[in-house]
């Protein structure tokens, strides 16, 4: 498995490509991500989304057209693909799928598993894919969603913490925003963020 990851737009949100017995996997293709996609795809097979905010979904539809592939995304988010209450001129998509909670999926003989952690918003899940684990903006490098956008829900934020510091894996993490890191070490910091929210 390879991982390409390209930082986009004013937020620098990751986007990733996975590559993986000759396809590829897209992740959270943000504002820009279209041309850099295109010129590092040959076989793509599906777009997945880790939640529903603007940086992580603005070129679901464009590639969506382009590539004719299925759009995954997580069903408490579908909603936020519609509009935007952060950036109005958010273009548009409609997932082909809506994955419920935590759901297992193979795409064209790829696993994939998407695991539900909301609280930054309604949707917000981590994506596990062989070794790798994308966690979108539930868990960064010492740190973690915000909790205070609308459709945040702190309990729910607590509730997925503590799921996660349940999960039973020393894979690395691959966030949003910013470097990778592990899971064992960011599990480490779930009592700090339990005592702030």
């Amino acid at each position: 498995m390879e991982i390409l990851k390209r930082p986009m737009g004013d937020y620098q949100t990751n986007c990733y490509i996975v590559k993986i017995d000759g396809k590829e996997l897209i992740i959270d293709p943000g504002m820009g991500a279209t041309e850099w996609v295109m010129a590092n795809v040959s076989h793509p097979v599906a777009i997945l989304n880790t939640h529903g905010h603007f940086d992580h979904v603005w070129s679901n539809q464009e590639l969506k057209e382009k590539l004719n592939i299925p759009l995954y995304t997580p069903k408490g988010d579908t909603f936020l693909l519609q509009s935007s209450t952060f950036m109005p001129g958010l273009p548009p998509s409609t997932p082909d799928i809506e994955v419920e909670g935590d759901e297992s999926f193979e795409i064209e003989g790829i696993a994939v598993k998407f695991h539900h952690f909301p609280g930054h918003c309604p949707g917000c899940s981590m994506i596990e894919i062989d070794d790798a684990i994308f966690s979108g903006d539930f868990i960064f490098h010492n740190s973690i969603g915000r909790w205070d956008f609308p459709y945040s829900d702190g309990d729910a934020m607590k509730q997925s913490l503590q799921k996660f510091s349940r999960m039973q894996s020393s894979k690395t993490l691959y966030p949003g925003h910013g470097g990778p890191t592990t899971v064992p070490a960011e599990q480490r910091n779930i009592d700090y963020w339990m005592r702030a929210i």
